[in-house]
């Protein structure tokens, strides 16, 4: 009897917090609008990035002994530049000023065919640009 009597009460609580719950009125808060700051404008796929402005390094001392940027943290320095001597000789002999012509590079080396594929990739595609349906 206890058991149906405990059961009993608590469902008189339940009805009870249901009605007070029900006739209340509830206030909703929504979010601040946004700020001049946050607001951005809207382009076809969404909000516009703003491009970050980077500062360029002026110091000609600097330029001139140390690799500029290199430091990718916010504390620390950039990289010292070495004496040449320090360096491997490989280095030196890069071919930093032009593209080689296919005419001149050895049909015996990976790099030719590679970039005859790739020539004849590009080819191909300017090719099927102009066909039409």
């Amino acid at each position: 009897m206890s058991l149906f009597n405990s059961l009993n009460m608590s469902l008189q609580v339940l009805r009870q917090q249901m009605l007070v719950s029900s006739t209340t009125t509830l206030i909703r808060t929504y979010a601040a609008p946004p700020t001049a700051k946050k607001l951005k404008k809207l382009g076809k796929l969404g909000p516009i990035m703003e491009k970050k402005v980077i500062p360029v390094e002026t110091d000609a001392n600097k330029l001139v002994n140390y690799v500029c940027g290199s430091n990718i943290y916010k504390t620390g320095e950039d990289i010292k530049l070495k004496p040449d001597s320090e360096y491997p000789d490989w280095l030196w002999t890069l071919n930093v000023d032009r593209i080689i012509p296919l005419e001149e590079m050895d049909p015996n080396t990976k790099q030719y065919w590679r970039r005859l594929r790739k020539m004849a990739l590009r080819r191909n595609n300017q090719l099927a640009k102009l066909k039409k349906f």
